[in-house]
């Protein structure tokens, strides 16, 4: 908000006109919300000590996570908090994307909410049902897609990897297709978050290259030079990576092994939403499976272990998600930890060279 208000001054005060660079306010936005995130941080997990609001641990988890019990959740209000407090000052609230983005992330941080306050405050161990839960997820996904193409943000065209023009067209029946990327996306990064730090590390590298494919995107000389649809505006949607990459960096200073805090539904169901609404908004569903690589693989083993277990009365894995089958293996959490970043990143790097191989 405060952008709309400091960039007119630029025609009096010359000082002002840095506003208008999206990689300035990018910038801004990443040092607003590390900075607020970790100073609030400490206050936050302080009142969640004094309330005794901590997480619960699943009894059929591995051993080593007893020890966690009763360990402060909810981190994902202050990752959150920090965001929308950083785009306050950074974001243009003129840019449809940037809009669609974060209503989707605040409306999936509500279900969050609602879902930890069962389960942690009203110590309601079930939460949200799982219906209400998808019903809440696709109601969402599904106004924010038709907007976005009803609006002219997007159009229905899929777009793949090393494929220089649109491969399909659905129209309108794109809106079914990108809320399946929305909801999915939400509910790997949910899945992904079982120990410590283990999400924090993937959502920051996923942000930051959705954050550089925004910007491409967004500027029609280097969308045109790499092959990729231009699409006005969601340059914008750096600056909420941006935030996003921040306000993570000064999560990450608390949730680091041994957390002192935990995200929670409120963080992982709504950085998961936003992660895949900018997938969608810059139309990177299919590379996205790449940069979220390690979000695809922890749903993909539950959904293996489950229906194995179904059908065979057997099980893949030690455990699923697939983190805490390496755990069972024998691999100290740390080493789990640091293994899945690594990869996260790798695919990241992967997914940013496709951009030449068009």
């Amino acid at each position: 908000m405060f952008y709309h208000i400091l960039y007119p001054l630029s025609a009096d005060i010359a000082l002002f006109n840095v506003f208008r660079y999206i990689t300035f306010r990018s910038f801004a936005a990443f040092v607003i919300a590390s900075v607020v995130s970790i100073v609030w941080g400490k206050r936050f997990i302080a009142y969640m000590k004094m309330k005794q609001f901590g997480q619960s641990i699943r009894e059929d988890g591995p051993e080593s996570h007893f020890k966690k019990k009763g360990t402060p959740t909810l981190g994902g209000i202050f990752i959150i908090g920090s965001v929308l407090f950083s785009t306050l000052f950074t974001g243009n609230y003129n840019s449809l994307p940037f809009v669609i983005a974060l209503l989707v992330m605040i409306s999936f941080f509500a279900l969050g909410w609602i879902d930890d306050y069962l389960k942690v405050i009203k110590k309601n161990s079930d939460g949200v049902s799982a219906k209400f839960k998808l019903a809440w997820q696709f109601l969402t996904s599904i106004v924010a897609t038709y907007f976005m193409i009803k609006l002219g943000v997007i159009d229905g065209t899929i777009h793949v990897p090393f494929v220089k023009d649109a491969v399909l067209d659905l129209g309108y029946y794109y809106i079914l297709f990108g809320s399946f990327v929305i909801v999915g996306s939400s509910n790997a990064v949910n899945l992904t978050d079982g120990l410590d730090g283990l999400v924090t590390g993937p959502v920051i590298t996923s942000a930051a290259t959705l954050g550089m494919l925004s910007y491409f995107a967004g500027h029609i000389k280097i969308a045109n030079y790499l092959f990729i649809p231009y699409i006005a505006n969601t340059s914008e949607l750096t600056v909420l990576c941006a935030a996003v990459v921040g306000a993570s960096v000064g999560f990450l200073w608390y949730n680091c092994n041994p957390a002192q805090i935990f995200m929670g539904d409120v963080g992982s169901l709504s950085l998961g939403g936003l992660l895949g609404t900018i997938a969608v908004l810059t139309k990177n569903e299919f590379l996205f499976v790449v940069i979220g690589g390690i979000f695809v693989m922890e749903a993909i083993s539950v959904i293996l272990q489950v229906g194995s277990y179904k059908i065979r009365k057997k099980r893949i894995f030690k455990m699923a998600p697939i983190h805490h089958h390496f755990e069972l293996l024998g691999w100290p959490e740390p080493k789990v930890i640091v293994r899945f970043w690594i990869i996260s990143i790798g695919l990241s790097i992967l997914a940013l060279a496709t951009l030449k191989l068009r």
